[in-house]
């Protein structure tokens, strides 16, 4: 039997826990003023839910899912992405009356890539989806909602906020034939990947990482040159609309997302502290998306952000709880351990109990789980009624009586 971890997977202990439980509730917290509410779908699907949307040319589709077989002989697969079971569940829950509809997501996404920092074959995502408004408007809020974590995350001026339009479908075809005619003249010198791509869909080749392709492109057509006039108007009023936020951006034409079932904006929050896993937030808009699932045409806009390269960025800050320590010296005063560590707990106080051993040997214990008081309770304490309370930190004592512990202790928590 093995005991290693699988490649690209890891276990995640109580501090790492505590610092990521704190920005998905902030992210939570963030969303919650502009009217997001939490949505959870399971984290398997049946594989066409993303075969069909994210694009059969993709990197996730053609390399990196996790796909088997149940027992019916069904394929199933492990989510590599938030967006389209969102979508299958608002298709399958019948919601288009409740429109439009902000969703929260948060939780484990899986893809066979390499793992390298910041990058994980089991990792986290928190995401929010913007349902049933067709205008701009939406576009600037859910970018607007991702600059806002990033403040309170303290993360904004480390960050720039890339942005592209891919236009709409018009748009799109128009463009795709002029850059696969530009490409065209290029095969011999392309990637393996991005000859694939050329004949299926050559705009994958804009988020090539190959060097050689990339310095192809740097000369090829700019979707920005081939938007049609609405295109062009939707891309303006964005642009105007995160202008008037005061929400800095750069236009990057060779932008891209790397699903199929993305249209108009596309942006990315990125870094240059992570390395080449440089984007933190990441999205856009995909109107096409709910149709092409069997549903009625259904307008949205969204982003997922990486919780494991926030936690990469996010300073950790120690702000748990510190827990009480009962020190016990005698077996004989077990029950009155049992009633003072349920007393506490009611009174939402951590408590950790301690046993064996000398009474210095237990304190050192104490120190090591980092907490603030330690209760010593043998058999002089039991007969007295009063118990010593030691605050680890200054090293003080006081006897206490039992019904006034608690008390004692919210009053000099803090100290």
């Amino acid at each position: 039997m093995s005991l290693k971890l699988v490649r690209g997977t890891r276990d995640i202990f109580q501090r790492e826990n505590s610092h990521l439980r704190k920005i998905i509730d902030l992210c939570r917290g963030v969303s919650e003023r502009y009217g997001y509410q939490e949505i959870n779908t399971p984290i398997i699907e049946y594989s066409e839910i993303f075969e069909k949307t994210l694009g059969e040319t993709s990197d996730v589709v053609s390399k990196e899912m996790y796909t088997f077989q149940d027992r019916n002989g069904n394929s199933l697969t492990l989510r590599p992405e938030g967006t389209a079971g969102i979508a299958r569940a608002f298709i399958s829950g019948k919601l288009r009356d409740q429109l439009p509809i902000r969703f929260l997501y948060q939780g484990p996404m899986f893809r066979y890539e390499r793992p390298q920092k910041g990058r994980y074959r089991q990792f986290n995502q928190v995401g929010v989806e913007l349902l049933g408004i067709p205008e701009h408007h939406a576009d600037v809020e859910v970018i607007s909602l991702g600059h806002h974590i990033l403040q309170e995350l303290g993360l904004v001026k480390e960050t720039i906020l890339l942005i592209n339009s891919l236009g709409d479908i018009e748009s799109r075809e128009i463009f795709k034939q002029k850059l696969k005619d530009y490409l065209s003249k290029y095969k011999k010198d392309l990637s393996k990947d991005s000859l694939i791509r050329l004949d299926k869909n050559p705009l994958r080749i804009l988020d090539s990482k190959n060097i050689i392709d990339q310095k192809i492109l740097e000369d090829g057509p700019k979707f920005i040159d081939f938007l049609n006039s609405s295109s062009k108007e939707f891309f303006d009023y964005t642009c105007e609309g995160l202008h008037n936020l005061n929400i800095p951006f750069t236009i990057d034409q060779n932008l891209v997302r790397g699903f199929d079932y993305y249209s108009h904006t596309a942006f990315e929050f990125v870094t240059e502290n992570l390395g080449s896993q440089n984007a933190i937030i990441a999205g856009g808009r995909y109107d096409g998306l709910i149709q092409s699932m069997g549903g009625d045409h259904t307008p949205g806009v969204g982003w997922a952000a990486g919780l494991e390269r926030l936690g990469l960025l996010v300073p950790e800050v120690d702000g748990s709880k510190r827990p009480i320590a009962l020190v016990s010296i005698s077996k004989s005063i077990d029950p009155i351990i049992s009633k003072m560590a349920s007393k506490l707990r009611h009174d939402h106080f951590i408590v950790t109990l301690i046993s064996g051993g000398n009474i210095s040997k237990n304190i050192q214990k104490a120190n090591r789980v980092n907490s603030k008081f330690v209760i010593i309770i043998g058999e002089d304490e039991l007969e007295s009624g009063l118990f010593t309370v030691k605050d680890l930190d200054s090293g003080k004592q006081d006897n206490i009586d039992f019904d006034r512990i608690s008390h004692f202790l919210k009053a000099h928590e803090n100290d």
